[in-house]
């Protein structure tokens, strides 16, 4: 009873054409198009991008010396995992 059937959606497709116009469906159909080659062109460009290497794990942080030699460095009270 709630289900569309075949012939449903062709009635519905004739009535949208003869409302909207050949014309004009044919415009918005060629517009989607435009817009799903755009869509895989930009996800190709993505994919050709070259992405930054990965960084080293075991490469330490740069040090930077005091500028202060009087302050001291903060303790971390915070539990370790």
């Amino acid at each position: 009873m709630g289900s569309f059937s075949i012939v449903h959606v062709l009635i519905f497709a004739v009535v949208a054409i003869l409302l909207l116009g050949g014309g004009r469906f044919s415009n918005m159909m060629g517009d989607v198009a435009k817009g799903v080659k755009q869509f895989k062109k930009g996800m190709a460009e993505d994919d050709d991008a070259p992405s930054k290497p990965a960084p080293r794990l075991d490469a330490q942080p740069p040090v930077t010396p005091n500028p202060d030699p009087n302050l001291q460095p903060m303790k971390d009270d915070r539990p370790h995992q």
